[in-house]
């Protein structure tokens, strides 16, 4: 299968450099570059793309907002909405919050290699969330500390169970499938399980919103 993709960044050479590389790969196609976030919901709309490369700062309409509506039950186009991997810098980690809670599925830094550009692309337009990359845990760990946590979701965390409640603290410390079937000794299989009953439990659209949810009630906390 194809992974198609748009480009929306309001810097030409980022977009024809992210462009040119992944056109050169066999299953990535990019049918479409906004230089706004405003252009991009619109194209989002209408090319219906499997995953958006987000730049975080547009003009018009910044990419957190052009997230939040490309998100939203009311958009413009069939279900599911495209996959959001926001492009984003060390000096604007304030954001990242807000952008997760709008529904990014992850980050990448825009002087990441072409192999992890690459990569990125290819997990978030799986339905996973990059979570893997240590740069991404130490942005959201920095956000953690940054921001005061409103506890919330009480009812929602007491329908885990035990062991429902041992995966969500693991994988909020970002660990993947193979690393928290380890830890807890159960198979592959297990562990996707009960990230599929994580889900559905704590109503989170994929693992980011499971780590958010984890930070936010103070079930894990920055560097654990």
């Amino acid at each position: 299968m194809t992974v198609s993709v748009l480009l929306a960044d309001d810097a030409a050479m980022v977009r024809a450099g992210f462009a040119a590389l992944l056109d050169a790969q066999p299953d990535v196609r990019v049918i479409g570059q906004a230089t706004t976030g405003k252009e991009a919901v619109a194209q989002a709309a209408r090319l219906q793309p499997d995953v958006v490369l987000m730049d975080v700062r547009m003009p018009e309409m910044d990419g957190i907002e052009a997230t939040r509506r490309i998100g939203a039950p009311d958009f413009p186009a069939p279900p599911p909405p495209p996959r959001i991997l926001m492009l984003t810098t060390f000096d604007i980690d304030d954001y990242v919050h807000d952008a997760l809670q709008a529904g990014a599925s992850g980050f990448l830094l825009k002087d990441a290699t072409p192999e992890e550009l690459v990569h990125a692309v290819r997990v978030v337009a799986a339905g996973d969330a990059l979570l893997s990359p240590g740069i991404t845990r130490r942005m959201i760990e920095q956000f953690a500390t940054r921001r005061p946590r409103a506890r919330r979701d009480a009812a929602l965390l007491a329908r885990l169970t035990d062991r429902e409640r041992e995966v969500l603290l693991l994988v909020a410390q970002g660990r993947s499938n193979k690393e928290v079937g380890e830890e807890l000794f159960i198979s592959d299989h297990t562990v996707k399980t009960h990230v599929g009953r994580l889900l559905t439990k704590l109503e989170a659209r994929d693992r980011v919103q499971l780590v958010i949810l984890a930070y936010d009630n103070g079930l894990v906390s920055p560097l654990s």
